[in-house]
């Protein structure tokens, strides 16, 4: 039976970060097979953070963001071509040009999208921006570089926010309208969002949070946009920030669990279907999989990051050729990182499953803290503000599930870690910008089942 598994055919729908990973992996599991990737754009995996940085900073190009491939996976690669469903009784891929393809096996990662504005009239006006691809990137940084009166960034999640600290680093006037208190909130709760806050305006960033965008302004061309409080925004150029949209609409026929926040699969990458039964044969890594994690309470995680990507992509290749006995779980702690505005802000853990945080080092004055996250009474999370060499300290906090608020331990540690208070996580339903990780079981505090 092991022998088989190396054997077959295999079909990736997504040539993403996570659709090369697998297939590096495959081959490196000894898989023999055919193997073939299918993506919707013409490029070869590339990768996206620098787009949102190096990218609009002019210190990349758009098309120099290629993934480096770590060995030849031997694919047959099919690019520029839609996958628009799946028979999983014939267990072909149907593509968008008519063609379908059998496997044996079948990966999906097809990521997320960037969630456009809802007037499709308005969005088609000159100036009017999304960012998530390569083509994105670099129409918006050949925008950036013509030198815009003012940019206006609708959203104050972590894209947003590291496009409004280019457009500063690049001495551009930029607005950040968020519906929620502060930027960031969704993803790091209301205690480190003031920070956020504080550097933006700091840094010269017209915030403007508690509105939100009613209407973009323009004949042709943008012009500007009205809020919500009546007031007026006046920019020759906007970027929609308003979070992704998991790419499963191609699966609404095909009988498996796919819906707004993914596909839900086990720990081990299996795809459920729609009855919640596993599959045997279907598999889902990165961004578009909904996964439960032991450590948080098996909630349903969903999460856009890129360490979560390569990571499960090399559990779902390894059970793709694995017998039962031999395959395992996707148990690595989530991880993030990002820079805006002169600060590194690193995370692991899931702060949005918690109930309160304290500040276990350093103080939210100085910029340069560790805050650590607690959910009834044992830490989830930590988050570092210029402090990132104590984040393997609480990450080992993390996985043994200690006791919240922690111990000493930790290097250049405060005297007196302050007194913990809550979290304050927002209910996403009320902000801008979605959270990088996304709790799709129950809100913690609020023991509500979210649909």
């Amino acid at each position: 039976m092991s022998d088989d598994l190396k054997k077959g055919r295999i079909v990736i729908v997504g040539a993403s970060l996570a659709g090369l990973r697998a297939a590096e992996a495959l081959r490196e599991e000894g898989f023999t097979g055919s193997l073939t990737v299918v993506g919707d754009e013409p490029h070869a995996p590339y990768d996206r953070p620098p787009l949102s940085k190096q990218v609009l900073l002019g210190q990349a190009t758009a098309d120099a963001t290629g993934l480096p491939v770590r060995r030849d996976p031997d694919a047959e690669w099919r690019l520029g071509v839609r996958a628009t469903g799946v028979d999983l009784l014939a267990k072909r891929v149907l593509l968008g040009d008519g063609e379908s393809l059998p496997y044996d096996r079948l990966l999906i990662a097809t990521g997320t999208r960037a969630r456009p504005w809802p007037d499709a009239e308005e969005a088609a006006l000159d100036g009017v921006f999304t960012l998530r691809t390569r083509e994105d990137a670099g129409g918006l940084a050949e925008r950036l570089a013509a030198g815009p009166e003012r940019v206006l960034v609708i959203g104050g999640g972590f894209t947003g926010s590291e496009i409004a600290s280019a457009c500063r680093e690049l001495g551009l006037a930029v607005s950040v309208t968020e519906r929620g208190p502060a930027p960031l909130v969704g993803a790091l709760g209301g205690t480190l969002s003031k920070l956020a806050a504080v550097m933006q305006r700091n840094h010269g960033v017209d915030l403007r949070t508690g509105v939100t965008v009613t209407a973009l302004n323009g004949n042709g061309a943008f012009t500007g946009a009205q809020l919500s409080d009546g007031s007026r925004v006046d920019a020759d150029v906007c970027v929609v920030a308003l979070g992704a949209i998991r790419n499963v609409e191609w699966l609404a026929e095909s009988g498996l669990a796919a819906g707004p926040r993914g596909i839900a699969c086990d720990a081990g990458c299996r795809a459920f279907n729609m009855y919640g039964i596993v599959t045997d044969d279907v598999f889902v890594a990165g961004d578009v999989s909904r996964f439960p994690h032991p450590l948080f309470g098996y909630q349903m995680l969903s999460l856009e990051h890129w360490g979560n990507a390569v990571e499960q992509a090399g559990v779902a290749a390894h059970n793709m050729v694995s017998p039962g006995p031999l395959r395992r779980p996707h148990l690595s702690i989530p991880s993030f990182w990002s820079t805006q505005f002169g600060l590194n802000i690193k995370s692991v853990g899931v702060p949005t499953y918690s109930d309160h945080v304290v500040i276990a080092q350093g103080s939210l004055e100085a910029r340069r803290l560790a805050m650590v996250y607690g959910y009834q009474g044992r830490v989830t999370a930590a988050v570092t503000v210029d402090m990132a060499k104590s984040l393997d300290y609480y990450r080992h906090l993390i996985e043994t599930a200690a006791a919240f608020p922690p111990p000493p331990g930790a290097a250049d540690r405060a005297i007196a870690a302050d007194i913990p208070v809550p979290s304050l996580v927002p209910d996403p339903s009320g902000l801008s910008h979605g959270p990088t990780v996304a709790l799709t079981g129950h809100l913690p505090d609020r023991r509500l089942t979210v649909v």
